[in-house]
């Protein structure tokens, strides 16, 4: 005998409601609200006490019909930092940019805005993370640089232009310096941020926090910083 799947007897029109109902709880939560929970699930993450949430096949079902993810984050394509998964989010939840360092391009403010404008999230995070290459390679003389492949380059040496070298090279800890290269790219990207005028509107009236991260790999620890204000 066939064993049931989970959403025998319901129609689309059902799944439909269902994610209508959903959608309704999700935003009823403020951006505040909303980034708590964001961090309470990091903390279950680093103390291994993930949930790990599964949708059933009846939930996935209602997110055919749309999506009302509450956070976007853009992040760094780095295998090492799986968004979801260090967030104990589940699918429809987060609305995930994944580019090598974080960087903001035509491309990722595109998408960011599609999240803010068209599935109004609450929440816009630009993360990084410990142990970049993407931004350990900026910080390399323009001469290495220029050995890359040319779309390579060019992201590189975007980067680069957010990094205060100078400043660098005067902390002698590595790992410090690593964290703070990182910390100074995300800066960067969030003073692009600041320049999209609709996204800014939002943050004034409350609607919309922009954030920075910084994930620690080898803690599993997500520390937030630099809120966006108007």
């Amino acid at each position: 005998t066939a064993q049931p799947t989970g959403w025998e007897g319901f129609s689309m029109e059902e799944a439909r409601k269902h994610a209508d109902a959903s959608q309704q709880t999700a935003m009823a939560r403020s951006p505040k609200e909303v980034l708590v929970e964001l961090q309470r699930g990091n903390a279950r993450f680093w103390m291994g006490a993930a949930t790990r949430p599964e949708k059933s096949a009846f939930e996935r079902r209602a997110l055919i019909s749309k999506q009302f993810p509450s956070v976007a984050v853009l992040g760094c394509s780095d295998s090492r930092v799986p968004v979801e998964i260090v967030f104990d989010q589940g699918l429809g939840d987060l609305f995930v940019v994944r580019v090598a360092g974080n960087a903001l391009d035509m491309s990722t403010t595109a998408s960011l805005q599609f999240a803010v404008h068209h599935l109004k999230v609450k929440v816009v995070i630009v993360m990084g993370h410990e142990a970049c290459g993407a931004v350990k390679a900026a910080g390399l003389p323009v001469e290495a640089l220029e050995n890359e492949p040319q779309a390579l380059c060019q992201c590189l040496k975007a980067l680069k232009a957010g990094l205060d070298l100078e400043r660098l090279e005067k902390i002698k800890d590595p790992r410090a310096r690593d964290r703070e290269a990182v910390i100074e790219n995300v800066y960067a990207q969030l003073a692009g941020l600041e320049k999209d005028h609709s996204m800014m509107q939002k943050v004034a009236k409350g609607e919309l926090i922009i954030i920075g991260a910084f994930y620690e790999i080898s803690s599993g620890i997500v520390d937030f910083f630099g809120e966006v204000s108007k």
